[in-house]
C-alpha cells in the first residue's frame, strides 16, 4: 500500500520520502489553521450562521486541497482567502448592500470564469496584459485594507465621531490590551521564523484572555469537541437568478473577485513552485492543473458556503519542510476534516485574538511596495491611487478600479500609450462604467 503510495504521488522521484511529507502536511496545516477561525468571524459579520460559515471553511479547505493533492500533484494547500474574504463581506455585502446569498453566486462565477480560461489557456493573454506593478499594487492595498479591519477590530484605530475621521483608540481598554498582546508575540514568532506563527500566535492571544477573564474558559470537553455543526444555513444557498440575470454591479463583483484570485492564485502557484523545485525551463510541473484545482476550490466553496477558495502562501511553511507532492497537501486535507469537530473553539477565538493575525496578514501582503517602480509616476501614480484608496475609501473594487483605470490615461500622456495592451483598455472601459453606476 505505501509503495502505491509513493508511485502515485511520485514520491522518491521528486527526492522526498513519506515521513517528510507527513511531516510538510501538518506544518502547512499549522501555518493556516487560522484560517478556520478567522473567516467565520469576518463573514459572520454580514449575517451568516457562524458555525455554518466554520463548517464550509473546512469542508471548502478539504475538498479543495484534496483537488490540488490528486489532480495536481502539487504541495500546496487551499482556504478561503484572507483578501477576498475582505471584499465579499466589507466591500460588496456591508458595504454595496448585497445580500450574500448574491455574493456567493458572484464567487461561484468567478470561479467558473476562471476555470474556462484556464481551460482554454486564455489566462496566459490576461496575466501578460496587466502591469507587473499594478498586480503588486492589488495585493499590497488589500494588505493595507485587512491591516485596517485588524486595527478596528483591536480597539486600536476608532472613528471620531465629530471629525468622521479614523484616530487613536483607548489603549488601555483590557481588550485593547490584548489584542496589543497578542500582535506583539505574533510578530515576536515570525521574527524568529516559527512555522505557524500566526496560529500560534491566536492561541497564545486566547490563552492569556481566558487568565484575564475577557474570554470565556472552556468548562469541559463539550466545550472544545462536539458534533459538527449543520451547514445547511450557508449550503447550496447561492442566489441563482442574478447568475442568469447579472446587474452591472454584479458583473463587476465578479470581475473584481476574478482578477484578485486570478492573480493571487497565479503569483502563489508559480512561488511555491519555485521552492519546491517543480519549475523546469520556465514553466511549471503539473502548473495547468493547479491553476484548474484552484478554479474548482472556489467553485466549490461558494456552493458550501464560503468565500473564494484559494492557494495559500502559507503553504510555503510544508515545502521548507521537504514537502515535494500531493501528499503533503492529503495530510493537510485531512487536518482541515478533523477540524469539523472543534467548531466549540469558535467562542474562545474573539475580535481580539483574530485581529492579530489581520495585521500581521495586512503587513505581509504590504511587502509587494517593494516590487513598484515609484520613479515612474505613470506607474506609481495608479499604484498608490490602488493601494491608498482600498483603506480610505473601505473599498477594494474602488481602489482597483481606480488604479486600472488611471494606468492607461497617463499612459497615453507619456507618450506611450502603444505599451498598455488592448487587454487593459477594455478593463479601463469596464471601470469607467463602473463609476458611472456609483454615481447614479
Amino acid at each position: 500500500m505505501l509503495k502505491r503510495v509513493e508511485r502515485f504521488f511520485r514520491v522518491r522521484e521528486r527526492g522526498s520520502t513519506v515521513r517528510r511529507e507527513a511531516v510538510a502536511g501538518v506544518t502547512t496545516f499549522l501555518a493556516m489553521a487560522y484560517a478556520l477561525f478567522v473567516v467565520p468571524a469576518v463573514l459572520s459579520e454580514t449575517g451568516m450562521d457562524k458555525e455554518a460559515v466554520f463548517v464550509a471553511t473546512a469542508l471548502a479547505a478539504f475538498v479543495g486541497t484534496m483537488v490540488m493533492a490528486l489532480y495536481a500533484n502539487m504541495p500546496i494547500a487551499q482556504a478561503p482567502g484572507m483578501g477576498l474574504i475582505a471584499f465579499f463581506a466589507y466591500t460588496v455585502v456591508l458595504g454595496m448592500g448585497i445580500p450574500w446569498q448574491t455574493a456567493l453566486a458572484g464567487v461561484f462565477a468567478s470561479g467558473l470564469l476562471f476555470f474556462l480560461l484556464t481551460v482554454t489557456k486564455v489566462r496566459e493573454t490576461i496575466i501578460q496584459a496587466i502591469p507587473h506593478e499594478l498586480k503588486m499594487a492589488v495585493g499590497a492595498g488589500i494588505g493595507l485594507f485587512i491591516a485596517l479591519i485588524g486595527l478596528k477590530n483591536a480597539g486600536l484605530v476608532v472613528i471620531d465621531p465629530e471629525a468622521g475621521l479614523p484616530k487613536l483608540g483607548t489603549i488601555h481598554e483590557p481588550r485593547t490590551l490584548l489584542a496589543v498582546f497578542g500582535l506583539l508575540v505574533t510578530a515576536a514568532l515570525l521574527v524568529r521564523r516559527v512555522g505557524g506563527a500566526v496560529f500560534y500566535g491566536m492561541v497564545a492571544t486566547a490563552a492569556v484572555g481566558m487568565l484575564a477573564g475577557l474570554i470565556p474558559v472552556p468548562k469541559g470537553l463539550g466545550d472544545i469537541v462536539k458534533p459538527v455543526p449543520s451547514i445547511a444555513p450557508t449550503l447550496a444557498k447561492l442566489d441563482w437568478p442574478a447568475l442568469l440575470h447579472p446587474t452591472p454591479a454584479f458583473v463587476f463583483i465578479v470581475l473584481t473577485i476574478f482578477f484578485v484570485d486570478f492573480f493571487d492564485a497565479t503569483g502563489t502557484i508559480v512561488a511555491i513552485a519555485q521552492q519546491a523545485g517543480l519549475m523546469k525551463n520556465g514553466k511549471i510541473e503539473g502548473g495547468g492543473r493547479a491553476l484548474i484545482s484552484d478554479a474548482v476550490a472556489t467553485m466549490a466553496g461558494a456552493w458550501l458556503g464560503t468565500s473564494t477558495t484559494t492557494s495559500y502562501i502559507e503553504s510555503s511553511a510544508g515545502v521548507a519542510a521537504g514537502g515535494r507532492t500531493g501528499l503533503a497537501s492529503v495530510v493537510t486535507a485531512g487536518l482541515f476534516l478533523l477540524s469539523l469537530f472543534f467548531a466549540p473553539l469558535l467562542q474562545i477565538v474573539t475580535a481580539e485574538v483574530t485581529a492579530p493575525a489581520l495585521i500581521v496578514v495586512g503587513v505581509l501582503m504590504a511587502g509587494n511596495l517593494r516590487h513598484i517602480d515609484w520613479s515612474d509616476l505613470a506607474v506609481a501614480v495608479p499604484a498608490f491611487l490602488t493601494v491608498a484608496l482600498m483603506p480610505f475609501t473601505f473599498s477594494i473594487a474602488i481602489g482597483i478600479a481606480a488604479g486600472f483605470l488611471a494606468y492607461p490615461i497617463l499612459k497615453i500622456v507619456q507618450g506611450r500609450g502603444r505599451e498598455v495592451h488592448p487587454v487593459l483598455y477594455g478593463l479601463a472601459g469596464v471601470f469607467v462604467a463602473y463609476f458611472i453606476w456609483l454615481a447614479r
